[in-house]
This record gives structure tokens, C-alpha cells and sequence, in this order.
């Protein structure tokens, strides 16, 4: 082939956050620069991230933060509640940043996104990738570790090497890819869970190299047609694309320990609906359906009075995103569960059966006709919409009730949200 008509083969990149929501709490407090930093989870129960230099302190995700308290003092850890309005936000502008660079970005999660190179930026790509991390860093403050690879699954790989020091690492030689796959746990590729790789180690395979290397049948019988599609991808065949990517969740929950805890029904039907709002509101913005709701309620393990911890669950025959089939489904649920007399501290929603619209269970006597369907789209859609603009829970359903404060999570460590509220916008002082 002359020089004139050769084309390079696509790439793809993956770009992640390295430590977002911790990153996203220094980004306006360069005076935490080199000091170990933790968020915890809502209500301010767990650690759920970590600076770079809380992680050498030790720290885990999932500590408990009361038993970790007096650690994270001694060592001067700063600690922040979860503030998702602001990590969104910056989230947002990262994604935004990097389309002045590239025209396709395809975001998988909150601090992740595939982008395609072919033609000028395949050709290019390690330059590209660098302006890419030079560019986010700029302008938003967020340092990214990007990696570049013939196919999704090799640019995680190449993304989990480029998290360990350089930033960018171009996996794009299929010829020394294999002695870096033979590096790699199996389990720790994309799309292998613990069920795959349990069958992997019965046939003695324990590194990517060797799941590339399998034979195809026998992927196809054992681990379905997505561990087939994930060894074609460790073999440089791009066999993964945006609708074929897997689910990047099977569940949704939404739970919370309350400020206060609780006795009575309305005030819990209260919570519980609401928990189930927001799960629903996170269903509908990544495209997604659930089949079945769980509820759970429980009182506090070291509450004097009457145990009780009980759960339910509802089957819906198509799935759905509608707040208020989810949140009909709930309240039945809790009624069935409550008990009078003990005082809660806890209840929780749990999506489940989660699927994308090309997945989606269809039946064949429909309980709902397609134009039902579009109704209930526009509505949520106008709903979302308002409360993205004018903030969380401006419009909401009855079962939600007021502002009730029992059950309002503790946020004692909370930033500003510096970018989506003007009564806390960031003071500049010289």
C-alpha cells in the first residue's frame, strides 16, 4: 500500500479523573496542596475517596469515619462531605474542555469518558493526549490519566498503567501488547466479574494474556457473548462499541441514615420517597430501566428500644424510569414493612434489574400504550429540567412531602458548591 493511501487504524481513549472527588474539593483550596484529603459518604458515615496522600497514609475506602476520627486528626486530614452538586458541575466541564479538542466523547461515568481518535488524531495520538491532560487541567484544575489503545478494553488497561506515574501511556504495538497483558490479573479487566474469572482460574487461567488466548468456543459457552467480545478486544479486534459497552451498573441504591431517627409512617413515607426520586432521576439520566424496587428500613444496632430491620420488593412487568410508578411501588412496600413503635435510623431504595432501552423487557399485552410512554417521558423530562436549573427537589411529588428535617443527612464537613450556587460562589481577596 503506498504512503498516500494509508489511513491509521482508529484508537480509542479513555480519560479519567485520577482521585475526582477528592480532586474536585482542592480545585478551590490550593492551600490543601501536598495535605491528604478524604470525602466520606452521605450522612458522613465512610470514607468513599482518597488524595493520593491519604492513600499513603493507609486509608481505605469504606472506613468508618468515628473509628478512623482521631487518625485522620493526628495526620491533619482535611474532610469533606460528599457535595455532588459540585462534583457534577466540574464533571460537566471537564467533558466540555475536551471536546475543544475532540469532537466525540463518549462519557461513561461521572469522571470517565471514551473518546475515538481516527485519522489526524490516531496519527497523533500520543500528542493528542497530552494536549488533552494539559488542556482539562487548565481549565478546570483536574488532572487526568489518559490511555490509548486499539480497542475500549486495552485503553483500560493502558489507563490503569498511565495512573501509576507517566499520565499517558499509547498501547498501539499489537506486537509487545501481549507481554503487558501478561502483567494483569484477569479479574481486573473490564467486563470480567468475580463469577468469569472464578471460571478462568478452574481452567488455570489467571492473567488477560491468557483470557486473550482462549478459545473462542469455549468464551462463547462459559462466559457469554461478552467475555467473547472482551477477549476479541484484548486481541486488538474491536468488538466492544457504544452499544455493546457493558451496563455500568446491574443496581441503583439510594439509602441514608437519618439526622434524627424516626417513628412514624408519614415522616418515613416521606423519606422513602424521596430516596426513590433521586434514584429515578439517576435512572433516567443515563438512559436506563428498572424491573424491580427494593425498600429497607431499620432501626439503629445500638438502639435501647425494639429491633426491627425489614425489606420488600416489588416486580414490575415492564421496566421503568417513572418517579411516580417507582415511588407507588415504595410507599406499598413500606406499608407492608413498618412497624409501629420502634424508632427508625435508616431506609433505603434499591433499583434492580437495571437495563438500557434496547434491553429492555417488552410485553406482549403492553400495560401502557406508547403514547402513555411519551407523556411520562415529557413529564419527567419538564421535571428534571426545572430542578437541574433551580436546584434538587424545586418540583417533586406529593409523597415527598415538605422539607422534613428528621431525616435530612448530616453534611458537618460540606464545601461550597462554588459553581452552581451564587450565594456561595468563591471569594477572591487581594
Amino acid at each position: 500500500m503506498s504512503s498516500t493511501s494509508f489511513k491509521p487504524a482508529p484508537l480509542w481513549a479513555l480519560v479519567d479523573c485520577n482521585n475526582f472527588y477528592a480532586s474536585c474539593e482542592t480545585v478551590f483550596r490550593p492551600d490543601l496542596a501536598g495535605r491528604p484529603v478524604v470525602v466520606l459518604s452521605n450522612n458522613d458515615g465512610m470514607i468513599i475517596a482518597r488524595s493520593k496522600e491519604a492513600k499513603a497514609l493507609g486509608l481505605k475506602m469504606g472506613d468508618v469515619e468515628f473509628k478512623v476520627r482521631d487518625f485522620l486528626e493526628k495526620h491533619k486530614v482535611a474532610v469533606f462531605s460528599s457535595n455532588y452538586a459540585l462534583y457534577g458541575d466540574i464533571s460537566n466541564r471537564v467533558m466540555r474542555t475536551m471536546e475543544t479538542v475532540c469532537p466525540v466523547i463518549d462519557q461513561y461515568s461521572i469522571d470517565e469518558a471514551f473518546v475515538p481518535f481516527s485519522g489526524a488524531l490516531a496519527a497523533q495520538a500520543e500528542d493528542v493526549a497530552w494536549e488533552l491532560r494539559k488542556r482539562v487541567l487548565q481549565a478546570t484544575g483536574i488532572t487526568v490519566s489518559i490511555g490509548v489503545a486499539p480497542t475500549r478494553t486495552l485503553s483500560k488497561v493502558a489507563n490503569h498503567l498511565a495512573k501509576k506515574g507517566p499520565g499517558v501511556v499509547v498501547l498501539d504495538d499489537m506486537g509487545t501488547i501481549p507481554s503487558v497483558l501478561g502483567e494483569i490479573p484477569a479479574e481486573k479487566i473490564w467486563g470480567i466479574g468475580r463469577r468469569q474469572a472464578i471460571k478462568l482460574r478452574t481452567e488455570g487461567i489467571r492473567t488477560a494474556k491468557g483470557l486473550a488466548e482462549m478459545d473462542d468456543n469455549w468464551l462463547r459457552r462459559h462466559l457469554t457473548v461478552v467475555g467473547w467480545r472482551t477477549a476479541l478486544e484484548l486481541r486488538g479486534i474491536q468488538a466492544i462499541m457504544t452499544d455493546d459497552a457493558p451496563v455500568t451498573r446491574k443496581t441503583l441504591v439510594s439509602s441514608r441514615s437519618f439526622g434524627e431517627k424516626i417513628g412514624d409512617v408519614q415522616t418515613l413515607g416521606h423519606a422513602v420517597a424521596a430516596f426513590t426520586a433521586r434514584a429515578a432521576e439517576r435512572l433516567r439520566k443515563e438512559g436506563l430501566f428498572a424491573a424491580g424496587i427494593a425498600v429497607r428500613i431499620q432501626t439503629s444496632p445500638f438502639y435501647e428500644g425494639e429491633q426491627h430491620d425489614a425489606a420488600g420488593q416489588h416486580v414490575f412487568t415492564e421496566g421503568t424510569s417513572d418517579t411516580r410508578l417507582l415511588q407507588g411501588a415504595a410507599g406499598a412496600i413500606l406499608r407492608r414493612l413498618y412497624k409501629a413503635g420502634p424508632k427508625y435510623a435508616r431506609a433505603g431504595v434499591m433499583l434492580y434489574e437495571i437495563t438500557d432501552r434496547r434491553h429492555r423487557q417488552a410485553m406482549l399485552l403492553p400495560v401502557r400504550t406508547e403514547e402513555d410512554e411519551k407523556r411520562q417521558a415529557k413529564l419527567m423530562a419538564v421535571m428534571d429540567g426545572i430542578n437541574a436549573k433551580f436546584g434538587r427537589g424545586k418540583v417533586r411529588l406529593g409523597a415527598e412531602g415538605l422539607d422534613d428535617v428528621a431525616w435530612q443527612m448530616r453534611q458537618g464537613h460540606r464545601s461550597p458548591r462554588y459553581t452552581t450556587r451564587w450565594d456561595e460562589l468563591p471569594v477572591a481577596k487581594c
